[in-house]
C-alpha cells in the first residue's frame, strides 16, 4: 500500500518539488481558475408547484507547465466538490479529485518520448438515493484509479496535446470491504486491487468560441489488453467558461463515462451556473 500511495502522490509532490529548485522561473509556467456557483429557488403560494432549492458547486482547475530545453512536463489538477439541498434533503452533485502529469523528452519538432500518470477519486461517500435506505455505492478510494505507463506525445502547444501509451498499467482500487465484497468496479470479490494492461490515448484541447468564451476538452480512452479489448473505457469532459467579469462567470460542465466494469451503461453528468470566479 505505500508503494501505491507513493505511486499516486508521485504527479502533483514531484511538480512541486522541482518547481522548488528550478532556478530558472521562466521555465514555468502555471495558471488556473477557481469557481464557486451557487443556484436558488424558493416558492411561496406557487399554484403551478415546486420545490425549494439551493445548491452550491466549487472548481479548481490549475495547470503545472514546464518547458526548457528538450524538456516538457504538463500536469493538471482538478478538484470538484457540489452539493443540493431540496425540501430538507442534501444530496451531493459533483466529487471529484484527479490529477494528470505527462513529462516528454523531444524526439523531433512536435513528437517527444513520453511518460505519464494518472490518478482519480473522489474525496466523500456516494449514494443510490433512488432506494430507503440509501444505498453507499462510493468512497473515497473506493474506487480510485491509476495509470501509469511510457509512449509517444504529440504537443502543439499547452493547450493541444495527445499522448500515446501502447503498455498502460492501469491499477482500479477498492479499498472499502464492503464494496470489495461485492466485487465493485471490476475487482475480485474480497481483493482491493484490480490490474490491467492496456492501451491509453489522453488528449488536450481548449480554445475561445469566441470572446470571453473559452472550451476546455479532456479526452481519455483506455482499452484492457487482458480481457474484453473491444470494449473501449471512455472519460470525456468539457467545460465551458463565459467570463462576465473579472469575478463573475457562468460555467457549464459536461463528464461522459463510459466502463463496463463499473456500469454497463453511458454516464452522462452536467453542470450549469453562474457564479464567483477567480484566475491564478
Amino acid at each position: 500500500m505505500r508503494t501505491i500511495l507513493m505511486l499516486i502522490l508521485w504527479s502533483l509532490s514531484g511538480v512541486l518539488m522541482a518547481q522548488s529548485k528550478e532556478k530558472n522561473v521562466s521555465a514555468w509556467h502555471n495558471s488556473g481558475d477557481f469557481s464557486l456557483m451557487f443556484n436558488q429557488a424558493s416558492f411561496s403560494n406557487w399554484i403551478k408547484g415546486g420545490e425549494n432549492s439551493l445548491s452550491l458547486n466549487g472548481l479548481l482547475n490549475y495547470n503545472f507547465n514546464y518547458k526548457k530545453d528538450k524538456s516538457v512536463w504538463d500536469t493538471k489538477l482538478i478538484a470538484a466538490y457540489g452539493l443540493s439541498h431540496i425540501s430538507g434533503l442534501t444530496k451531493k452533485t459533483d466529487d471529484r479529485f484527479e490529477v494528470n502529469s505527462t513529462y516528454g523528452y523531444q524526439a523531433s519538432k512536435e513528437w517527444y518520448y513520453s511518460f505519464f500518470a494518472n490518478f482519480k477519486t473522489q474525496l466523500t461517500d456516494g449514494f443510490d438515493y433512488s432506494v430507503t435506505p440509501n444505498l453507499l455505492t462510493s468512497r473515497a478510494f473506493a474506487p480510485a484509479y491509476l495509470n501509469y505507463g511510457p509512449g509517444m506525445l504529440w504537443k502543439k502547444s499547452d493547450n493541444l496535446h495527445v499522448n500515446f501509451a501502447p503498455a498502460t498499467s492501469k491499477l482500479t482500487i477498492v479499498t472499502d470491504n464492503a464494496l470489495s465484497a461485492i466485487g465493485a468496479y471490476g475487482v475480485d470479490p474480497g481483493k482491493h486491487i484490480r490490474y490491467e494492461l492496456g492501451m491509453a490515448v489522453n488528449a488536450y484541447a481548449k480554445f475561445d468560441l469566441m470572446k470571453n468564451v473559452s472550451m476546455e476538452n479532456i479526452l481519455g480512452l483506455y482499452s484492457n489488453y487482458l480481457n474484453n479489448p473491444q470494449n473501449i473505457d471512455l472519460d470525456y469532459q468539457m467545460n465551458i467558461l463565459m467570463t462576465v467579469n473579472k469575478y463573475l462567470s457562468a460555467n457549464f460542465g459536461l463528464n461522459l463515462l463510459y466502463d463496463d466494469d463499473a456500469l454497463q451503461d453511458l454516464q452522462v453528468k452536467e453542470v450549469l451556473g453562474l457564479g464567483f470566479n477567480a484566475k491564478f
